[in-house]
């Protein structure tokens, strides 16, 4: 009875780790850390940056709502504003090897290039563990961190879900939103929206 009782609780319990690997984070308390490479090779850490604002972006260039905000120029006014007040913004790409939106490092460094991307560095997550643990949906997916290392923002980049490049001006940016509460010091008027996008290219069973 006992061995069996033991069994069932070695099962609870790989149940349980199999749940909060892939558990989504939550606004209001700490963002899960993580450890990924970017274009380069380097490795960077989410506890690299502490004490520092992190915004995460989802990415995917071939994307049409992606595509939408960098032809508009709007992703890289805002990378570079953020930049501006020593904000770290980190686009993280989860496409699986030969999806959409997936590449070698050596084809970020030219897309990077090619789009003027103006983020602190490109992630690479082909295996999607990072994507899964923030429960990363589309693309874009933006979070923001605050220098306390609470995730502070959870969802869309702006208020209206367009593929259109002219919307982004007419639309309430949300990260912006949210950066300016941060760097005020109050709360974020609206802490989750819902994303909008394409869904993201997961390695299929990871």
């Amino acid at each position: 009875m006992k061995k069996l009782l033991h069994s069932s609780l070695a099962v609870v319990a790989a149940l349980g780790l199999a749940v909060s690997a892939h558990a989504e984070a939550v606004v209001g308390k700490k963002a899960p850390n993580f450890t990924l490479k970017d274009s380069t090779g380097k490795s960077h850490s989410l506890s690299d940056f502490a004490g520092k604002t992190v915004v995460l972006e989802w990415i995917n260039h071939g994307c049409p709502f992606v595509k939408a905000h960098y032809n508009s120029g709007n992703m890289q006014a805002l990378q570079e504003r953020a930049a501006a007040d020593g904000v770290v913004w980190l686009s993280v790409c989860s496409s699986a090897k030969g999806e959409q939106g997936y590449g070698t490092a050596e084809q970020w460094q030219g897309m990077i290039k090619d789009h003027k991307m103006k983020s602190a560095a490109v992630l690479l997550d082909e295996m999607g563990g990072v994507g899964k643990m923030y429960g990363a949906k589309t693309t874009p997916h933006m979070y923001v961190i605050d220098g306390s290392g609470i995730l502070r923002y959870n969802g869309a980049i702006d208020s209206i879900p367009s593929a259109k490049p002219g919307d982004a001006a007419k639309a309430t940016n949300y990260v912006a939103a949210a950066l300016d509460a941060i760097k005020a010091g109050k709360e974020i008027a609206q802490p989750t929206t819902k994303p909008y996008g394409c869904g993201i290219k997961y390695l299929k069973d990871s």
